[in-house]
């Protein structure tokens, strides 16, 4: 399923959503203009490394945070930014910019510490700004449960454009990520996907949104 547009509305310009979409971009037009060699080691200071962390988490504690602007490929860069673009306006409307930015980066953080926590000797590099997003999709099903998804659906050989209650398209995301959360226990390095991140990030984005929202008259 590919969400298209939700149905709400934002009254105010969404600033910082913007300026996230910005920063991920120019990181990862950064990382393409680098060579091999200086791309594999801009990975290797930058991404989190559960196993390293473990090792060191004062040396390498920073990189929960810088490993949130980072992005494997223009696949990986555009759906995250996508996602954050259709859910990330309505939720930086009913927090205010600033503590929308603190929400989505103690959302990404605790979505490395779960995969951290959860894969702590693991050596892939995580990287992505999929655990932050997630934690901004849990605001947004605390907010906004009853608002609809006009979302992008394959039916055999064809494609629908449907409307789907927000509450079951993030509700059935979040069921598929814990599903393969559990599958992937003990075999992290071969996936190669943060499951718990994802898992990690939304619901602490669901439990701690009631606190950033803004005063409404």
């Amino acid at each position: 399923m590919i969400p298209l547009r939700d149905s709400n509305r934002s009254s105010s310009f969404p600033v910082m959503t913007w300026l996230l979409i910005a920063a991920n971009t120019l990181v990862f037009i950064y990382e393409l203009g680098l060579s091999g060699g200086q791309l594999e080691r801009f990975v290797g200071a930058y991404a989190l490394v559960p196993a390293r962390i473990k090792a060191a988490p004062l040396t390498y504690g920073f990189t929960i945070f810088s490993s949130i602007f980072m992005h494997a490929g223009w696949f990986h860069l555009i759906s995250n930014m996508w996602v954050l673009f259709i859910f990330g306006d309505n939720v930086e409307d009913r927090m205010g910019s600033l503590a929308y930015l603190i929400f989505y980066l103690l959302s990404g953080a605790a979505a490395g510490a779960l995969q951290t926590y959860l894969t702590p000797g693991s050596s892939v590099p995580v990287l992505g700004a999929s655990g932050a997003i997630a934690g901004v999709l849990g605001a947004y099903i605390f907010l906004f449960p009853r608002a609809r998804v006009v979302t992008l659906v394959p039916i055999f050989f064809f494609m629908s454009v449907i409307e789907i209650p927000a509450l079951f398209f993030l509700g059935f995301w979040f069921i598929s990520q814990l599903f393969a959360g559990l599958a992937s226990i003990g075999a992290e390095a071969a996936q190669g996907v943060a499951w718990w991140a994802h898992i990690g990030g939304f619901l602490v984005g669901l439990v701690v949104s009631p606190i950033f929202l803004k005063r409404l008259r």
